[in-house]
């Protein structure tokens, strides 16, 4: 099976002279929940900002290695990088709705795309909200305020703003940090739902959310990859001594 999403020897050093991410190497198969996990400043979002060149915005950074995208690379000028930010979206840890309706926080992207068909566009507001788990809650109040929501309500409009472009890869970076238990809860429900139609590439909040998403699993320290394994196997019999310490609570 082609990996959906592919890297192999990646580099990447700041301006300054950090070191972020050493030779890192793995693959990312269709439609699976893969987590990255391990302690603070290990290199996992600036691996996800380098998935979909979010990292072009840090001035002066170096990467060095190859990653691809259903075979192709991801670097070089030729490379539509809206494009491809639409392809492999993120959602951040803190949400962020635009100011407006949770209609147009749905719509615009679709708008600026060149979408105008009101039929197509009512259409991805519904779909991307079932998606995400909260049609039910909002249906009757589409053009009422997004910041008026919950914070579990706008993290799961700012995922459903994400799935009304469909893209093939969602990046999500630590959604659930800020939510209370029951909508974290929901948000973990969808995961293995929404990876019947998109690849999935997460970094938990904690160990215990990677134990239970995660389809397969990759330990991170200090910018190294230092164990990837189905997540059941890598959560239950780690085959580093750092891995395990990192599990148990030993360190981090």
């Amino acid at each position: 099976m082609q990996p959906k999403i592919s890297i192999q020897g990646v580099y990447y050093t700041y301006g300054d002279g950090t070191e972020a991410l050493r030779n890192v190497s793995f693959d990312v198969l269709p439609h699976e929940v893969f987590v990255l996990f391990g302690p603070a400043r290990s290199g996992k979002t600036t691996l996800l900002r380098l998935l979909n060149r979010l990292s072009d915005l840090t001035d002066d950074a170096t990467l060095r290695g190859v990653i691809t995208f259903n075979g192709a690379s991801i670097s070089g000028r030729s490379v539509d990088v809206f494009d491809l930010r639409r392809r492999i979206s993120m959602v951040f840890a803190v949400p962020t709705p635009l100011p407006g309706s949770i209609r147009f926080n749905l719509t615009y992207g679709l708008q600026m795309a060149g979408m105008r068909d009101r039929r197509v566009l009512a259409e991805r507001v519904e779909q991307s909200l079932q998606q995400a788990a909260l049609w039910d809650e909002v249906k009757d109040r589409l053009d009422s305020s997004a910041m008026a929501l919950s914070g579990g309500q706008k993290q799961r409009l700012c995922l459903a703003r994400s799935l009304a472009l469909e893209p093939e890869v969602i990046l999500l970076d630590n959604p659930t940090s800020g939510l209370d238990p029951l909508s974290t809860n929901m948000v973990e429900e969808m995961l293995h739902d929404l990876s019947q139609r998109y690849t999935i590439i997460m970094v938990p909040h904690s160990v215990q959310q990677a134990a239970r998403v995660a389809d397969r699993a990759a330990f991170m320290l200090d910018g190294e990859l230092i164990e990837v394994a189905k997540g059941e196997r890598l959560f239950l019999h780690p085959q580093d001594q750092r891995t395990e310490d990192y599990i148990t609570g030993r360190f981090g």
